[in-house]
């Protein structure tokens, strides 16, 4: 006769972390298993990735060991995933082990893909085409920051939903500030390109971000889906033809799920999980819930969306395997603090 119950968690960045730490605390040791696996022992502290490149924090303030933020009486596998069987309650790793749970929790977060944009990826990237959504990438910006001269700055979103959106917004007013610093601001021409009809989403925070902007003399580049990337002519083309130079561009690639949740068949068209906005339940399965980046809930993909969700999720998820109704409901919200520059 079965005398645990498993959970299983797919990634152990912030709600994946949250999940099974907060979870231990409450279901009991003696009934419960709770697993969580994740690719390698290194936790980011993603925000920080945004200072890199200015010098204004070190990697070493950056990143940290995983293995210490999760709870005693969880277990960590360091291992990739290849595919969820839903019907057969298993996750296949990559070393061919398969784990089974009762219950899953998908959260994967949601990965810069600039192989999804030609002309994105090629010999100028992580020299005059940068990124910051990633390790490696702030840190290679950092380095081409350190010989920029001047000319043209290009700040890109190639499309929504990214992680953090007010993120590029955020590297624009610090450049301007990092600029004025080096003595280069006069010489630098700063514009905004992004895909949406004004500065952000939402129409308050779009007029007060706007300002911001004008105020500082950046250029705004509205309504611009990219098409291409020309490396060697350093421009940026939209479908309908409109081009932007760059001497630097600054871009914020595609953002997407994880493949192995297209290649279990759980994903939408950008491999985030179809789930209930309320409960993060999977519409298609009732014991698989997603998380964090990794769901298709209509609200930023940010911290402080896991931490709100989570909090949901967790109480919703005792009553449930208490057999009781799940009552709370999740309803979207989430906080941002907006690094303008200039302290």
């Amino acid at each position: 006769m079965k005398t645990t119950t498993s959970l299983v968690v797919l990634g152990a960045g912030t709600a994946g972390t949250m999940v099974v730490n907060k979870l231990r605390r409450r279901l009991p040791a003696s009934h419960w298993r709770i697993t969580v696996i994740d690719r390698n022992d290194t936790h980011d502290y993603q925000p920080g990735y945004l200072f890199l490149p200015f010098g204004a924090t070190t990697p070493e303030q950056v990143r940290r060991a995983r293995h210490p933020l999760i709870a005693d009486g969880v277990e960590l596998v360091l291992a990739e995933v290849d595919r969820v069987d839903p019907d057969a309650r298993t996750v296949r790793l990559q070393d061919g082990r398969e784990i089974a749970y009762d219950y899953l929790v998908i959260a994967s977060g949601t990965t810069p893909r600039p192989d999804q944009t030609p002309g994105m990826l090629g010999e100028q990237w992580h020299r005059s085409v940068g990124e910051f959504y990633t390790y490696d990438g702030a840190l290679a910006l950092r380095e081409q920051l350190a010989h920029f001269t001047g000319g043209r700055l290009v700040v890109h979103i190639t499309e929504l939903p990214i992680k953090c959106p007010v993120a590029p917004l955020e590297f624009t007013f610090l450049a301007d500030d990092w600029l004025r610093h080096r003595r280069l601001r006069e010489r630098t021409e700063l514009v905004f390109v992004t895909p949406l009809d004004g500065a952000f989403t939402k129409p308050v925070a779009s007029r007060e971000l706007g300002h911001l902007l004008e105020e500082r003399g950046v250029g705004v580049e509205t309504d611009f889906l990219v098409e291409r990337i020309d490396q060697e002519r350093k421009v940026l083309v939209s479908y309908d033809e409109r081009e932007v130079p760059y001497d630097q561009l600054v871009t914020v690639p595609l953002n997407m799920g994880a493949d192995f949740v297209a290649r279990s068949g759980l994903g939408d068209e950008l491999n985030y999980v179809p789930v209930d906005r309320h409960t993060l339940r999977s519409t298609a399965y009732e014991t698989i819930f997603a998380l964090g980046d990794a769901s298709n809930i209509p609200t930023s993909k940010a911290g402080s969306v896991a931490h709100f969700s989570v909090d949901v999720f967790v109480d919703n998820f005792v009553d449930l395997v208490a057999g009781r109704p799940m009552t709370r409901s999740f309803d979207g919200h989430a906080n941002c603090f907006v690094e303008s520059g200039g302290g």
